[in-house]
């Protein structure tokens, strides 16, 4: 990945496509066959198609949607199966192993320096609903459909659904529809605040590429920070707010961003 410009995109993935766009790279879930469920390979491909746009300077803002009908159906239901036929004794350590994969994927889109919208196509259910509400933005397709499905499989939710529904939704929706596993359509959910915009389905790419172009018009830098700033506000106090917020516009005074607004500004106004 890091023999790539930023002009190019990644080509050689087996379940991952990747398009770039007027600065906005559009990254696909590729195994539409089985809505896009989740395997060892998908995740790890995951991981180095973001990781790509992360470190490109060509991409400004990143789109991460499904191909087919659905967004992600979650996990792969076959590594389940071949978890289950593992030794005992090994059962334990190879979750431990594949979970601390699971959260570096899912860091890998929540800590992007680039704004992230989710565009829910489809089924977003369990590891998948947890991708798409770890993007900065969801909008979804009018005929998307979200589940919290995890407890109907005797397990709970792994990919960090726990932690972003509840600053969506508020402690105690969380809580219901985590607990129900219930269907969540896309009106629903919209007015619960789960997800933020929803088109009409042969819409829904186009409105999610002018939604990142129009996110992604400022500083690079200012961007990066600003995001690394507001996703610990719940967590830090004000204090720690505000001191972060002045090492970053330390860095923002040196930024050639910054440089070129403030003298157009001044040669616009005479002063």
């Amino acid at each position: 990945m890091n023999q790539i410009s930023s002009t190019e995109t990644p080509q050689t993935m087996k379940y991952i496509r990747v398009e770039l766009r007027n600065s906005v790279a559009t990254i696909t879930l590729d195994r539409p066959d089985v809505r896009n469920a989740i395997n060892d390979e998908m995740r790890a491909e995951l991981i180095s198609a973001f990781d790509w746009a992360d470190g490109a300077r060509g991409v400004r803002a990143v789109i991460l949607t499904g191909a087919g009908k659905g967004f992600c159906s979650g996990g792969d239901v076959s590594g389940m199966r071949a978890r289950l036929e593992a030794p005992q004794g090994e059962v334990a350590f190879n979750g431990w192993k594949r979970q601390k994969q699971t959260h570096r994927g899912i860091s890998c889109i929540h800590n992007m320096t680039k704004p992230v919208i989710a565009a829910v196509n489809g089924a977003a259910v369990g590891l998948g609903l947890d991708m798409a509400l770890c993007c900065d933005f969801v909008i979804a397709s009018q005929q998307a459909k979200m589940s919290m499905s995890f407890i109907r499989r005797g397990l709970v939710s792994d990919g960090g659904g726990m932690y972003f529904l509840p600053r969506r939704v508020g402690l105690a929706r969380a809580k219901e529809l985590i607990l129900s596993c219930r269907v969540v359509e896309a009106p629903e959910a919209l007015a619960m605040g789960m997800i933020d915009r929803i088109a009409a389905p042969e819409a829904l790419l186009e409105a999610a590429q002018a939604w990142a172009e129009e996110l992604s018009q400022g500083s690079p830098a200012a961007v990066a920070l600003t995001k690394a700033i507001i996703d610990q506000t719940f967590e830090r106090s004000a204090d720690e707010i505000f001191a972060l917020g002045r090492e970053a516009q330390a860095i923002c005074y040196t930024t050639s961003e910054h440089r070129a607004s403030v003298e157009a500004f001044l040669n616009k106004t005479g002063g």
